[in-house]
């Protein structure tokens, strides 16, 4: 048996194989779930060729986060290859280039509202679209960098860690009567496209392998995949509102 043998999963942000949302759905797959995929735009063909390269090709859907108008059709474009879900992934963040790599003080608005509202206030959205289709037992998992510090160059994009974070605890709180649980996992930092669009990320991951005690492989999206993969499942039914941290201690000893 599968840790996750006759699920139903929604999976975000599946851009690249090198991606932490690629090897969820490949992981979730290999364990019995049956995954859909979303993507928008021009990604919409990258996604669609990456659901190919999955054990099972994944059916895609569209959605854009910040769009009223697919969040309200997500259920119904869901329905058409599932008919519930049992977990959802939030594998979803952005930042306009003017609000990171130490642009700190100088960031205006206008931009750090985009980054908050597709980094943190996504999760809410996405959480309500999918909850028509999920039931007592249902997870929604998220991804995120350790909120607590001021990472260099992170600038607005770990201050909309901070909210995507504080967003997965309400979302704990209120979901929780219907029995659907809401967690995260802050990863290490992991070489993926949305890393490498960040000027100075070199500056973060630099040295992290030496000071974590178990080592890290900023390569490996592996590990943190995994830890989504037992969230989503039945293996942690009481557990909610958490951050889970994979990082291979890092965050237990500092800097």
């Amino acid at each position: 048996m599968g840790l996750l043998d006759g699920k139903n999963l929604l999976v975000t942000g599946v851009l690249t194989e090198g991606s932490i949302a690629f090897h969820v759905a490949r992981l979730a797959q290999e364990q019995g779930a049956r995954v859909v995929l979303t993507s928008f735009g021009r990604q919409l063909r990258i996604t669609q060729a990456m659901a190919r390269r999955l054990p099972v090709e994944a059916p895609v859907g569209e959605l854009d986060v910040t769009s009223t108008g697919d969040l309200a059709a997500l259920a119904g474009r869901v329905g058409e290859h599932v008919d519930r879900l049992d977990g959802v992934v939030h594998s979803v963040g952005f930042a306009p280039q003017s609000v990171l790599g130490g642009r700190f003080l100088e960031a205006g608005w206008e931009d750090v509202a985009t980054a908050l509202h597709v980094s943190a206030y996504s999760l809410q959205a996405l959480a309500v679209a999918a909850a028509p289709l999920m039931g007592r037992g249902s997870s929604v998992v998220g991804l995120t960098f350790d909120a607590r510090y001021a990472w260099p160059v992170y600038d607005w994009m770990g201050v909309a860690k901070a909210a995507l974070e504080a967003t997965s605890r309400y979302l704990a709180r209120d979901l929780g009567p219907r029995g659907v649980r809401a967690n995260l996992v802050a990863a290490g930092p992991v070489r993926t496209t949305a890393a490498t669009h960040i000027p100075g990320f070199e500056e973060i991951e630099s040295g992290w392998s030496a000071r974590a005690p178990l080592g890290w492989d900023v390569r490996d999206p592996e590990p943190t995949a995994r830890a989504v993969v037992a969230l989503l499942s039945d293996w942690f039914p009481a557990t909610t509102g958490e951050v889970v941290h994979v990082d291979g201690g890092f965050h237990a000893v500092g800097t």
